[in-house]
């Protein structure tokens, strides 16, 4: 059973920045990993999303501000935010997918990020 953890947010003033971590666990298929966020009243939203191969994608939003890798350890990634705005507040929840493209990727438990001056 897949589980996911992440790390690292919290309160920043505009202009910012965070850094976001996420370990992944139980599964040796995990392809990819990456970032949803949501806020209240608005959709959630994909922010970014990284391959085992290192190909990436972001939302419009954030391109040129954000950045996901995928850390040295196995099944790891973090998610470099940098000139954060109060637009960006909303619940980060990382997630991975696992194995055949039918499977739904798994989320932890999310991380609150807050831009407020």
């Amino acid at each position: 059973q897949v589980h996911v953890e992440e790390s690292g947010g919290g309160l920043v003033l505009p202009g910012g920045s965070l850094r976001l971590s996420c370990a992944a666990s139980g599964s040796d298929d995990i392809h990819s990993m990456g970032w949803f966020r949501q806020a209240p009243g608005n959709q959630r939203e994909l922010v970014a999303q990284v391959s085992t191969s290192g190909s990436t994608k972001y939302a419009d939003s954030v391109k040129s501000r954000f950045t996901i890798s995928r850390g040295s350890a196995k099944n790891t990634a973090y998610l470099q935010m940098n000139d954060l705005k109060p637009e960006d507040t909303a619940v980060y929840v990382c997630h991975a997918w696992y194995g055949s493209s039918w499977n739904p990727p798994v989320g932890g438990q999310g991380t609150q990020v807050t831009v407020s001056s």
